[in-house]
């Protein structure tokens, strides 16, 4: 059994929990918890280098991450590389074979449906089943566009299953990703919603508590290590945090602090690119609807989760939300940068 030393130490510190809450360690804490709990804030958990700087309650309740699960869907490539069931620059028509006559989606990659580079169009928060996203038709140019929506991770998962299948293997790519990534960081997922044919939702549907998140922050803070060892692919798991050309705000499945001019709702519900902001230029992001967010800033050994309660009527009107991560995180990055 892995020692799992670092899954050791934040447990510890979490046991600590009720204290810091209560006490809250780092300055700006109290108005970060403020600042969440006015827009539906559900739980605030920050670790600093592995300790619990600053918590609210609840951090031990779980709540959906909605299109926070994507990025651990980036996790799971990251193994299925390193298990040699794929490579990211593969085209997924090796595999959906349907596609190897289709000229417009013979040459898709998996890298591509990671990034929303695929030409894929979707209706956001709208899922269909893994086949039925096969039949989806391309609107550009694989890699010409960048097109966020559920439609590529729903087909990455027939990609998975088809993989898993092939290798003799547990063909349920949330039991995978479960056996490979996360039972191993002592991560507890407690519930992970099927989509309409049955299968776990790829772009959506993992509900976890913040101090579960934060553990698969800690993971990426440490740069994909586990017992000083790689537990994914070293080259894929770098990938994960490097933008495509037509979002480089956009990894694959991870958001990042670059300038993007796009207006898609997607890229235009945070404010981690402006160009003027300053954030640091090595933070990652896990976001979900209503703005749930897992940051990791490794230069600053910061991770921070916030949860929220999702406003389904405002989402369904796309009504914009007056939350920023700029001023969120910026109760937190004063100190760092001032120390």
């Amino acid at each position: 059994m892995m020692a799992r030393k670092w899954v050791v130490a934040f447990t510890a510190s979490l046991l600590a929990g009720p204290a810091t809450a209560a006490e809250p360690k780092a300055a700006g804490c109290e108005a970060a918890l403020a600042y969440s709990a006015t827009r539906n804030g559900e739980a605030v958990l920050v670790l600093k280098n592995g300790q619990v700087i600053c918590a609210s309650k609840r951090v031990g309740v779980a709540h959906e991450l909605w299109s926070g699960t994507k990025s651990l869907v980036g996790l799971m490539a990251a193994a299925a590389v390193q298990d040699g069931l794929m490579s990211l620059d593969e085209p997924a028509s090796a595999t959906i074979t349907e596609w190897e006559k289709d000229p417009a989606k013979r040459t898709i990659t998996l890298r591509q449906l990671l990034s929303m580079t695929s030409g894929h169009p979707s209706e956001i928060g709208r899922p269909q089943g893994y086949r039925a996203s096969l039949s989806v038709k391309t609107v550009t140019p694989p890699g010409a566009s960048f097109q966020y929506g559920p439609t590529p991770l729903q087909i990455f998962g027939e990609v998975m299953q088809r993989k898993l299948r092939a290798a003799g293997q547990d063909a349920n790519p949330r039991r995978y990703l479960e056996r490979r990534v996360l039972l191993p960081l002592g991560v507890k997922v407690v519930e992970w919603r099927n989509g309409p044919d049955g299968n776990p939702l790829m772009p959506q549907g993992a509900k976890m508590s913040a101090e579960e998140w934060a553990k698969v922050g800690e993971f990426v803070r440490g740069g994909g290590i586990l017992d000083g060892r790689p537990l994914v692919d070293p080259g894929t798991f770098k990938a994960l945090f490097e933008g495509s050309k037509a979002n480089p705000a956009y990894g694959l499945t991870w958001w990042l602090p670059r300038a993007s001019a796009l207006a898609d709702p997607a890229t235009a519900a945070t404010d981690i690119t402006d160009p003027d902001a300053g954030l640091p230029s090595d933070m990652v992001v896990a976001a979900g609807a209503g703005d749930q967010r897992l940051y990791v800033i490794p230069s600053q050994g910061l991770t921070i989760v916030r949860q929220a309660r999702l406003d389904l009527v405002a989402l369904m009107a796309r009504r914009k939300t007056d939350w920023s991560d700029q001023r969120f995180l910026s109760f937190f990055l004063a100190q760092e940068l001032a120390s």
